[in-house]
């Protein structure tokens, strides 16, 4: 691997660990065996490497929503998508961490952000207007849109919102159940066929929850 993928790859790994705000480019550099002087060749500074994880992110986030098949649309594609888009967060817990502070510093990932939380809320209107075409739910469009805002507030500040309840860590448990939460949500505007459509994948979210919590937990 090279020297470049190693610091970002590091990064994420301390970022994730021990949050953003409490890493220094000097912990990266020890934690992956390099001098400060070698890391500051390849990244300007710790900004620099953020921005770098970030271009990453994006390339994960847009290839999470490639559809599943050519066949796949609607509920299944919007369940699809919505676990893909909670596994990246565990993959990028960090930066939903402190996500407010991380832009307010970086007017540059600032507007890439907004630009990719466009292009989020477009997928995510087109998605559930197929649900709505397939009869699974019933909105009309001044509806669908105030939706389509909450499912990304819910999604892009759960873990931060997990971070003032709790002094524990973010773990996979509390990513689980921000998709349970976000299965709520959508469940007050399914119809009766898509509340069974709805119950079995949110069963086998909850029974997921329970094996990771009775997981060992590891030091």
């Amino acid at each position: 691997m090279k020297t470049k993928d190693k610091v970002i790859q590091g990064s994420i790994e301390l970022f994730n660990l021990h949050g953003e705000r409490n890493v220094t480019t000097n912990h990266i550099a020890a934690h992956i065996g390099i001098s400060p002087g070698n890391l500051y060749y390849h990244y300007r500074n710790k900004d620099d490497i953020i921005r770098s994880i970030y271009k990453l992110y994006e390339k994960n986030l847009d290839q999470m929503f490639q559809p599943q098949n050519s066949n796949s649309a609607g509920m299944d594609e919007m369940m699809y998508y919505l676990d893909r888009v909670f596994y990246s967060m565990w993959q990028f817990r960090f930066f939903y961490a402190n996500l407010p502070d991380i832009l307010a510093r970086d007017s540059e990932l600032q507007e890439r952000y907004l630009v990719a939380q466009k292009s989020l809320y477009n997928r995510v209107i087109g998605t559930l207007s197929e649900v709505r075409d397939q009869g699974y739910i019933t909105l009309d469009d001044e509806m669908m849109d105030d939706l389509a805002h909450t499912l990304k507030l819910v999604v892009a500040f759960w873990v931060s919102y997990q971070h003032t309840q709790t002094l524990t860590n973010i773990t996979q448990v509390t990513i689980s159940k921000g998709v349970l939460k976000v299965i709520n949500i959508v469940k007050g505007y399914l119809t009766e066929s898509g509340l069974i459509y709805m119950k079995a994948i949110e069963e086998n979210y909850l029974a997921m929850t329970k094996l990771q919590e009775s997981e060992p937990k590891l030091d």
